[in-house]
């Protein structure tokens, strides 16, 4: 029997450099020295941790994120939202059980 594994289709980024600049600031909060912080500031705005146009808007990432976010071609904004949520999906468990509330589905 074959096994199928799912594989991301590469999509070319359109706007390199503001893709790049945006994907940075993501990273950057998401750094595990600075990822509680991020997980502060949307509990005190109650923004839930995968509603990332909310906490985009809040300008909870850099003053700038939300100006680069828009100059990005839906494409490219898709792809943000998906690294935005795969560093999600990365945040060490014993932050996730401290924030349960930010990562509640409901």
């Amino acid at each position: 029997m074959k096994t199928v594994t799912f594989e991301q289709a590469a999509i070319k980024v359109e706007r390199d450099r503001e893709f790049g600049q945006l994907q940075g600031i993501v990273a950057q909060a998401f750094r595990p020295d600075k990822v509680e912080r991020l997980l502060k500031q949307l509990n005190r705005k109650g923004i839930r941790i995968r509603h990332f146009d909310e906490a985009l808007m809040a300008k909870v990432f850099d003053q700038a994120a939300p100006e680069l976010y828009q100059s990005l071609a839906v494409s490219d904004q898709a792809q943000i939202r998906e690294f935005y949520l795969s560093q999600v999906e990365a945040v060490d468990t014993t932050l996730r059980h401290k924030f349960k509330k930010l990562f509640q589905y409901y």
